[in-house]
């Protein structure tokens, strides 16, 4: 975006300079001036009155905001199924297309997968646009960029949201480089802004030590990713009604240069704690590699999977794969259980989608004390077998 001031325009009454976040604006001559700090964010342009400053885009004309309506969410898949990642935009979608009083649709793109429009639906959906191309499966970055990118434009909504999976990263800055917008990744918090109805994109920044509130005032569509785990699905409805249509793209030779020859799924178990219903983590507490041999009982007790702390990771007691927290994965189980983890504001943020927070800790202090919803004060080398022995000793009395 190239910002300029017309100085036949301009009153010089200074509304612009204090809106802008660089000191970007001198007044000279009662004239507003850009300096050299001036990035060209477009902050100051809604300050003038009198419609002195002026912007362009940087590649042909400002779209016509008027001509977007609508939140839409990609549908990602996983095999024969919807992501769950799916399900959760869908349910922060809805919220955000009733605020805004508009529909909701979903992009569903792959081969051989209209049978999962109606799940789209049953999850909150008003709509689901299908892209049915065997092109598409299985999921290459270049096809499906030309793919959603294409739907988008077809359909103009206002809002796209993209879950912030492996998938969702490697698409969504693409599209949105394509579509000549911005994106909000790794959203934690979105909302409608009252009045203005813009798109309140909210995430981590500084490494997590404060919370940004980001906006795309002159650009359609506003995007943004979302973490797994953050965002709540809204029950199934199966009663619930919605439209079925199919889009036809373009996709060119040349956006399949990459060929798929086979598909090897690695043995062994993958750790997916954004689609855990029990996680036990640990964390500096446990005090070593070794430490989390009594963990990963716990979680075995339990049918849960095993997290840690930042901490736990950078210390190289377990693989990042399992790391909690807003530089880790955000979850969302049913039972979180916190083991020598003191609760850092970005293990906090993590975890905000538990159902229920267990806590072992020696400090009664501790933050995660203070969140949890249970607080074991005690030594976790000694609490941990405890709780695992027990549990399997119940589910066994159970059984019989």
């Amino acid at each position: 975006m190239a910002i300029s001031i017309d100085k036949n325009l301009c009153v010089g009454c200074g509304a612009c300079l204090k809106v802008c976040p660089y000191d970007a604006i001198d007044l000279i001559d009662r004239k507003a001036i850009l300096n050299d700090s001036c990035v060209h964010c477009g902050a100051c342009v809604d300050s003038c009155k009198f419609k002195a400053i002026l912007s362009q885009a940087g590649e042909g004309p400002r779209k016509d905001l008027s001509e977007y309506a609508g939140v839409a969410v990609f549908a990602e898949t996983r095999g024969q199924g919807l992501a769950k990642v799916a399900t959760e935009l869908l349910g922060c979608g809805r919220a955000l297309a009733d605020t805004r009083k508009v529909g909701l649709t979903a992009f569903l793109l792959g081969h051989r997968i209209q049978g999962l429009a109606k799940d789209l639906i049953a999850h909150g959906a008003d709509r689901v646009v299908v892209v049915d191309d065997p092109r598409l499966a299985p999921f290459r970055t270049a096809p499906f960029a030309r793919a959603l990118t294409s739907v988008i434009q077809q359909q103009k909504p206002e809002i796209v949201l993209i879950g912030a999976s492996g998938i969702g990263r490697d698409l969504a800055p693409r599209v949105a480089n394509r579509l000549k917008t911005g994106l909000t990744a790794d959203c934690t918090g979105l909302a409608i802004e009252e009045g203005s109805g813009l798109l309140l994109q909210t995430r981590p920044a500084f490494g997590g030590n404060v919370m940004a509130t980001i906006v795309c005032p002159h650009h359609r569509p506003q995007m943004s990713t979302v973490r797994p785990g953050v965002m709540k699905p809204l029950p199934r409805d199966d009663h619930r009604q919605g439209t079925i249509t199919e889009a036809k793209v373009t996709i060119k030779e040349t956006d399949l240069r990459t060929v798929v020859r086979e598909v090897v799924r690695l043995a062994g178990k993958k750790v997916d704690l954004s689609e855990a219903t029990v996680i036990v983590s640990g964390g500096r507490g446990v005090g070593g590699a070794k430490g989390f041999e009594g963990i990963r009982d716990l979680a075995e007790a339990l049918g849960g999977q095993v997290g840690a702390s930042r901490a736990a990771v950078e210390s190289g007691w377990i693989e990042h794969d399992h790391q909690v927290g807003q530089t880790g994965k955000s979850v969302s189980p049913r039972l979180y259980i916190a083991c020598g983890i003191s609760g850092a504001i970005q293990h906090l943020a993590g975890i905000a989608g538990a159902d229920f927070v267990v806590a072992v800790n020696r400090d009664a202090q501790a933050p995660i004390m203070k969140a949890a919803d249970v607080a074991i004060v005690g030594d976790l080398h000694q609490v941990v077998p405890l709780l695992a022995a027990e549990i399997r000793r119940a589910r066994k009395e159970n059984a019989a």
